[in-house]
């Protein structure tokens, strides 16, 4: 009886220690399995991060408060650039609030009774600023000159297009 009796718990320990291998086995696969997808994603947002960071140069290229000689060129006319640059922005947009029915800068008329309004700016250098503008049914895009004179804002066309309503 008693030698039936350990034959048994011989047995159970057996089935037990089976089972915890195949589910230790299946937790460890399974885990592996997350590991590998997660390696991946990894690897994917590296890549992602690795494209964004070139597009962020490329952007960077003509961007004045990236161009050290023309950060310099306002420095050593005695100008804080981290508040002249906020300054020319602002007056451009202020322009958008000129009364009467034509914009200052922009060289074209608006449809439907809507006046043409400067929407976004790039400063790219110390000399020159590309802005698109829209009236809400056609835009456009247009580049100009700026100086700064005696701590007064010139701005003088250069060249401007007109894209075809669709």
């Amino acid at each position: 009886m008693k030698q039936k009796i350990f034959m048994y718990l011989f047995i159970f320990a057996l089935l037990l220690v089976l089972f915890q291998y195949v589910n230790s086995k299946n937790v460890l696969e399974n885990q592996t399995q997350t590991i590998e997808t997660l390696e991946d994603k990894i690897s994917s947002y590296k890549d992602s991060i690795i494209a964004l960071n070139d597009a962020n140069y490329d952007l960077s290229l003509f961007d004045l408060e990236q161009n050290d000689d023309a950060l310099s060129y306002f420095e050593d006319q005695g100008y804080d650039t981290s508040t002249l640059i906020p300054l020319i922005k602002n007056e451009l947009y202020s322009l958008n609030e000129v009364k009467g029915d034509e914009h200052p800068l922009i060289p074209y008329a608006g449809t439907g009774g809507n006046k043409m309004l400067i929407n976004s700016i790039r400063m790219l250098n110390h000399k020159w600023i590309i802005a698109n503008f829209s009236d809400a049914q056609i835009w456009g895009e247009m580049i100009f000159s700026y100086e700064v004179v005696d701590g007064e804002l010139k701005f003088k066309l250069m060249d401007s297009l007109l894209y075809p309503m669709q």
